[in-house]
């Protein structure tokens, strides 16, 4: 591959993890507001888990970007 493929590859990446970094916000606001008007203890509970779950997929997925960052960088090293 060429250089500009992984310098590129970088860019978009990153771009990806802003794009993750603001859906995890989205989902955690709605989570929240969702337990806020939860009618029984049950429901709450229900939410609260489902709101830990999203932000550790999230979670999960910016490591994700991030380890192909770096695999991005030294095979941008190799190609020098």
């Amino acid at each position: 591959m060429s250089k500009e493929y992984y310098k590129k590859r970088i860019i978009d990446l990153r771009a990806d993890i802003a794009r993750e970094k603001e859906a995890k916000k989205r989902d955690n606001e709605r989570y929240a507001s969702l337990v806020r008007g939860a009618s029984s203890p049950s429901s709450k509970a229900s939410y609260r888990k489902q709101k830990i779950d999203a932000a550790a997929r999230h979670d999960r997925n910016i490591e994700s970007y991030k380890r192909q960052i770096e695999s991005c960088k030294d095979s941008l090293k190799r190609c020098r």
